[in-house]
């Protein structure tokens, strides 16, 4: 039971201790965001990539921080519950009038989960649920959105204007054009359309920074109409800003805010209410997930595992081995009900695999902090995770003691008569369609005439696709090293993104040849390989075997990558990079660009 008095100064001290070690954390936080602005203007783009990585530790380094001061001034882990029970009801009052309360209670967990024993870390201790409303907080600095209402005669003004606030510094090579192009694109879209009394956009306050770009996100008000929108803003090759499209709708905005991206920078006083407004552009896209895209990545971890909780009490169907091949590194189980995959490092691997399970998480935090550029999926990584006993399929229970069972504990951990599976250490993805699943369904509608036509294009999507995502990756500086098909899936949107990451490299750390000529007809008969081979060598002639043994896919694969069969196009893009070259993934189409001169070329 909670105290009906609050009569413990100890519980009040370290309750602002607490609170004041999260208000560093966001300080610094918001800080690093905000200097995003200045190296998107000067163009400096190896420094916003890194600070995009190393934004990323802030929340551990602060969690640590106020873990240390807390048992060093407070000796809090040895206080007794009653103080505890205390020390969240003053916790809660510090956050009145808090414009972050639900990062800091989200911080208070992170905090008390290292503190506390996980015999005493109940629910009466952190904040299963939210106690603060994030509701209507207004923000001191500057409104979260603003509103512009244009008569379709001053769009173009109207669009001059809303570009001006941002008060970006530097010049445009053609401000007016930009907004004349982006009041067209507007006006296309409500092509006979009357344009109502609350007629408006709704933008952002703050820009959207990624990489080269920044992005003016909002929506347009017209009667019942709403239409979300972004206009993403680049540099020109005599370093001039220009809009580069106009992006409207659900669908493009999921494409910009993808899990398989790295994290925007923007400048948010209350990131509740950027999430709320985002959340009206795109219902569909859970709040975790905004969260993540916007950085905060342990408040999405939270909301997730809320929405999963959630989940498990409203569905009854039981946790099974994932569908597809098996791999030799991670055993994969999912909930068919609900849309992620759960992937747990084995114990022990084939010969082949040779790596070790700190080398796995390496890769995976290496994907985490890397620009992912739209084709390497996010993970959420957790620990302790605990599942209902009679919601797993026997066969899994099973699966997991043979492979892994370092990572399987199975009793009544919280003394409630339940039992529990708890998994030690886990990832979690959006589940995707396997392409070999995919591809293999497309190889069987086309042995059926009826459906051939249409087998035939969703095969030759997928080929493009997947050499597509290779490319983008390249761009980025990353070799997946492992290409088969099953280690790459296809989202709800269409798009290719790979997902098994232990055999991924930097492009940089491997060594691209072309397999040498045999020396006599005995190598050339020979079924071993007679030329050395260093541990990062890569043969791209090597992957045809592998990838190309269906016709109807080597066809599409050679029409359109033929290129990544050969060691010169890697070996150029590696050079490109060593070289400080720093190519443009663009999360949308190029179709939709506008034309301008000297504007960055698309990858």
């Amino acid at each position: 039971m909670f105290p009906q008095r609050l009569d413990s100064p100890l519980a009040y001290d370290i309750a602002r201790a607490m609170r004041d070690g999260f208000d560093r954390h966001y300080r610094l936080f918001r800080a690093e965001s905000a200097r995003a602005k200045h190296r998107f203007e000067t163009a400096d783009w190896h420094g916003q990539q890194r600070a995009q990585r190393e934004r990323i530790e802030f929340y551990d380094l602060r969690v640590g921080e106020a873990v240390a001061r807390l048992e060093k001034e407070f000796k809090a882990g040895e206080q007794p519950m009653e103080v505890w029970h205390q020390i969240k009801l003053h916790f809660i009052g510090l956050l009145v009038d808090h414009h972050q309360p639900e990062l800091a209670e989200t911080f208070f967990n992170s905090v008390t989960t290292k503190i506390l024993h996980r015999a005493y870390f109940q629910n009466d201790f952190i904040f299963v649920r939210p106690a603060i409303s994030t509701e209507y907080i207004e923000p001191r600095d500057a409104p979260t959105y603003r509103a512009y209402y244009p008569e379709r005669e001053t769009l173009a003004d109207t669009v001059e204007r809303m570009l001006e606030d941002y008060a970006l510094q530097g010049r445009y090579a053609d401000r007016r054009r930009d907004a004349e192009r982006v009041a067209a694109a507007i006006l296309g879209r409500f092509h006979q359309v009357k344009l109502r009394a609350n007629f408006q956009l709704q933008v952002l306050s703050g820009l959207f920074y990624r990489n080269k770009g920044a992005y003016v996100v909002g929506k347009i008000n017209n009667g019942f109409i709403e239409m979300p929108f972004a206009l993403p803003i680049l540099h020109d090759a005599e370093g001039r800003f220009h809009v580069d499209a106009a992006l409207f709708g659900e669908e493009d905005l999921q494409m910009l805010f993808s899990f398989a991206r790295a994290y925007f920078m923007v400048d948010m006083e209350v990131p509740s209410a950027y999430v709320q407004f985002l959340r009206s552009l795109m219902p569909r896209k859970p709040r975790a997930e905004i969260y993540n895209a916007l950085g905060l990545a342990k408040q999405g971890k939270t909301l997730f595992y809320r929405d999963f909780l959630y989940h498990l009490n409203y569905s009854t169907d039981r946790f099974r081995i994932a569908p597809g091949i098996k791999g030799m590194v991670m055993l994969v189980f999912d909930l068919p009900s609900f849309p992620y995959v759960f992937k747990v490092i084995k114990d022990f691997f084939p010969p082949q695999k040779d790596t070790t399970r700190e080398q796995v998480k390496r890769k995976y935090l290496l994907v985490k902090q890397h620009d992912r550029v739209g084709r390497m999926a996010d993970t959420l990584e957790y620990s302790d995770v605990g599942f209902p006993f009679d919601r797993f399929e026997p066969e899994l229970i099973e699966e997991i003691r043979k492979f892994a069972p370092s990572q399987l504990e199975i009793g009544d951990r919280d003394g409630n008569g339940e039992m529990e599976i708890v998994v030690k250490h886990v990832y979690i993805e959006r589940r995707m369609i396997p392409l070999n699943l995919f591809l293999q369904e497309s190889f069987d509608l086309l042995a059926q005439p009826e459906h051939a036509r249409r087998a035939s294009k969703q095969l030759e999507h997928a080929v493009i696709e997947y050499g597509n995502a290779i490319k983008d990756m390249v761009a980025a500086n990353i070799f997946p090293g492992d290409m088969l098909w099953k280690n790459f899936g296809l989202t709800r949107g269409g798009k290719v993104v790979f997902y098994d990451y232990d055999e991924i490299e930097y492009l940089t750390d491997c060594n691209f040849r072309k397999v040498p000529a045999p020396r006599n007809e005995e190598d050339e008969m020979s079924g071993e390989v007679w030329y050395s081979v260093g541990p990062k060598d890569v043969f791209p002639e090597t992957f045809e075997p592998f990838l190309l043994g269906n016709p109807a896919v080597r066809e599409a694969f050679m029409a359109h990558h033929a290129d990544l069969l050969d060691a010169a196009f890697w070996q150029s893009h590696k050079q490109r990079i060593q070289a400080g070259q720093m190519l443009d993934v663009f999360p949308y189409d190029e179709s939709l660009r506008f034309k301008h001169d000297n504007a960055t070329p698309y990858f």
